[in-house]
């Protein structure tokens, strides 16, 4: 009797009711899942959008040079600078030498938020009795942000040894204030045969420097005659250019 009745309960349609509820519950899953998934296309929209603008916004930014310590301000400075013209000292005058430093050097090319204050400073060494005597001969003081490049000729009337002393000019690029005292350059080695690695500075701020062949070599042997110390140091042309 029971499956009889199973059955004939099988066979009837099910009531109207039933079946609304059920469409009606079969459509509000629908309309959640497809709520659900356009919701997460806008957000990956978003997110994409945002991450570009990011992008954007840091690849037109400056670059914070604030808090930099000398140490780092040099690292910069370093990239930047270049020597060119008189490469082996030789020819009448340094009148085609420069220190460039250039624009948008290797690295991180954005400009800096606050330019740096760089001095390009001229040094003549001459072979002294007493060592090797240390002269300024001009600074040349320039603001630096990366955005443009500068370009700083040498000075006019150097020593070129011809009055047979040894001579050598020393040139260097740093930054912050002018050296003073123990931050001077000395060197380590006779002059007559003295490189770059012979110098020395007593600071971290030196972002670049050289000292050039003399232009004179005969004056500058291990056997040369040395001479008295100057009764006057060289004047300092202090030129300073934003």
């Amino acid at each position: 009797m029971s499956r009889l009745l199973a059955a004939r309960a099988a066979r009837c349609p099910r009531p109207a009711l039933f079946r609304s509820r059920e469409t009606m519950h079969s459509t509000q899953t629908r309309l959640r899942h497809g709520a659900l998934t356009a919701c997460a296309a806008a957000l990956a929209l978003l997110a994409t959008g945002c991450s570009k603008a990011s992008a954007d916004a840091q690849a037109g930014d400056c670059r914070d040079d604030g808090h930099w310590s000398g140490r780092e301000q040099a690292a910069w400075l370093r990239t930047a600078v270049s020597f060119r013209g008189t490469v082996d000292g030789a020819g009448p005058s340094y009148e085609d030498a420069s220190v460039v430093v250039r624009a948008r050097h290797t690295g991180d090319g954005r400009v800096l938020c606050q330019p740096l204050g760089v001095q390009v400073e001229f040094w003549t060494l001459s072979a002294r009795t007493t060592g090797t005597e240390t002269s300024s001969v001009m600074r040349y003081g320039l603001s630096a942000d990366g955005s443009r490049t500068r370009t700083v000729g040498f000075p006019r009337g150097l020593p070129d040894g011809q009055d047979g002393i040894c001579t050598r000019i020393l040139v260097a690029a740093y930054a912050g204030a002018p050296l003073r005292g123990r931050e001077l350059p000395r060197t380590t080695r006779d002059l007559a045969i003295a490189g770059d690695m012979d110098v020395r500075f007593g600071t971290e701020r030196i972002g670049a420097y050289w000292l050039l062949p003399p232009q004179n070599p005969t004056a500058c042997t291990p056997d040369r005659p040395t001479a008295d110390p100057s009764p006057t140091r060289s004047t300092t042309w202090d030129i300073y250019h934003p």
